[in-house]
C-alpha cells in the first residue's frame, strides 16, 4: 500500500469518471459542432457539464469557457481581459499566486501595464489595505486564489468583492477551492477551475464568467465556446469533468486533515505548521517544516517508504529550491527549505495517514544527525 499525500498535484480518476470518459470515446465520439443527432447528444452532454458546473458555482445563466486546464483558464481570464482594457492599466495579484497567475501578470508587466503586488501576512491573509490603495489608484483587475494552494489559506471571497465595489474586475482562481471549499459566484466576475484537482481527468479546465464580462480570446478560429476557445471540444474530458462534479463529495475532509496534523506532530514534535491554523485553513492542505532537514531530502526519503507528497506546487516544483510562497509570508528561507506539503483528497484513506506519521518517526530523526552545520 502505499500513502498517496499529493492530491493537490492531482487525484487519481475515479472508476466512475474512467467509464464515462471511455463512453464517449466509444460512443459519444460524434463533434458537437455538427447537426445530425448524434453529435446533437454530444452537444447536449457538453452543456450538461456546463449547467451543471454553473450550478455548482451559484453561477445559473452564466458563461462558462471549457479549457484545456487551470493554467489556460487563469491566461485566458487575465491577459484576455486586459486586452479588451483600452491604454496602459493598473492591475493587482496576490503575491502568493501560482505560477500560472503570476506569469501572466508578468506578461502585463512587460507589455508596460502596472502590476501592484499584494502582499500577505505569516497566516497567508491578503493585506487588505494595500487592496483598498490599489483601488484608490485605479486598479482595473484584482486576482487572487481562493485557497492558496501550498499552504491551504483561504480567501474571504465575499469581503473581497465586497471592497472593489465594483471598481474592477475580480478575478479567483479557484483551483484548489473548486468543490472542496464553498463558493458563490455572486463574489467574483471570472472564476477558474480544473477537472484533475477533483478526482476528473487532466487536459480539461473551465473559466466561468459574468455575461458582462469581455475578454479577447487566445484561441480563434471555429468560434466555439461562444468565440472565447475556438477549437473542437475535448467531449471526453468534458464527460469525465462532469462525472466528477457529480460525484465530488467533500465532507470529512477537515476531520482527516486535523487527525494528519495530530499524527505528524507525535512523531516529529519539532515539525511547525506553515500558514493558517490547520482548522482555519482549507480542508484538504498542510504545510510542515521540519527543522534541519530540507524538504527535498525528506520527499525522497519517504518516497522510498511508499509516502508520495510534495515540496509546493507541482507546476514549479523541479525549478526551484525555497518556495516563493513561503518566503512571501515572510517564513525564513531556512524554515522554507525545510517545508513539504501534504494534501488529501475524500478517497485518502486514514491508513495512509498513519503510514506516512510512522515513515517519519522513522526517518526524521536519522536525516537530522546529519543537518547542516
Amino acid at each position: 500500500m502505499i500513502a498517496y499525500l499529493d492530491n493537490s498535484a492531482t487525484t487519481r480518476p475515479t472508476e466512475g469518471v474512467i467509464e464515462a470518459m471511455v463512453r464517449a470515446m466509444r460512443e459519444g465520439y460524434f463533434n458537437p459542432s455538427s447537426v445530425y443527432q448524434p453529435a446533437v447528444e454530444a452537444f447536449r452532454s457538453v452543456r450538461a457539464c456546463r449547467e451543471a458546473v454553473l450550478e455548482k458555482l451559484g453561477a445559473v445563466g452564466e458563461k462558462l469557457v471549457f479549457t484545456s486546464g487551470g493554467t489556460e483558464a487563469n491566461n485566458l481570464a487575465i491577459l484576455g481581459a486586459v486586452a479588451r482594457m483600452r491604454g496602459k492599466q493598473l492591475v493587482a495579484v496576490g503575491r502568493a499566486e501560482h505560477p500560472s497567475v503570476r506569469a501572466p501578470f508578468d506578461r502585463l508587466r512587460d507589455m508596460g501595464h502596472e502590476v501592484r503586488a499584494l502582499g500577505v501576512d505569516s497566516r497567508g491573509e491578503l493585506d487588505w489595505g494595500a487592496l483598498e490603495a490599489a483601488l484608490n489608484d485605479g486598479a482595473s483587475l484584482v486576482s487572487c486564489m481562493q485557497v492558496n494552494n501550498e499552504t491551504g489559506a483561504m480567501l474571504d471571497c465575499e469581503r473581497l468583492y465586497r471592497t472593489v465595489a465594483g471598481r474592477a474586475l475580480v478575478h479567483i482562481d479557484g483551483v484548489q477551492g473548486f468543490l472542496r471549499v464553498p463558493f458563490d459566484m455572486r463574489n467574483a466576475d471570472m472564476y477558474t477551475l480544473s477537472a484533475h484537482k477533483v478526482h476528473g481527468p487532466k487536459g480539461v479546465g473551465a473559466l466561468a464568467l459574468r455575461k458582462t464580462v469581455r475578454l479577447e480570446p487566445a484561441h480563434i478560429g471555429g468560434g466555439q465556446e461562444d468565440g472565447l476557445r475556438s477549437g473542437t471540444e475535448n467531449t471526453p474530458g468534458i464527460a469525465g469533468l462532469l462525472q466528477a462534479v457529480r460525484e465530488m463529495d467533500a465532507s470529512g475532509l477537515m476531520e482527516k486533515k486535523l487527525y494528519m496534523v495530530r499524527r505528524f506532530l507525535e512523531a516529529v514534535p519539532e515539525a511547525l505548521v506553515n500558514g493558517p491554523e490547520p482548522e482555519r485553513g482549507a480542508p484538504h492542505i498542510l504545510n510542515m517544516s521540519f527543522p534541519n532537514v530540507r524538504g527535498e531530502t525528506l520527499l525522497h526519503a519517504l518516497e522510498a517508504e511508499g509516502v508520495y507528497a510534495s515540496t509546493g506546487s507541482a507546476c514549479s516544483s523541479r525549478k526551484k529550491k525555497v518556495s516563493p510562497v513561503l518566503l512571501a509570508m515572510g517564513i525564513s528561507p531556512d524554515r522554507a527549505e525545510c517545508a513539504l506539503r501534504f494534501s488529501l483528497s475524500p478517497h485518502t484513506e486514514l491508513e495512509e495517514i498513519d503510514r506516512a506519521a510512522e515513515a517519519l518517526r522513522e526517518i526524521y530523526p536519522k536525516l537530522k544527525r546529519f543537518q547542516r552545520r
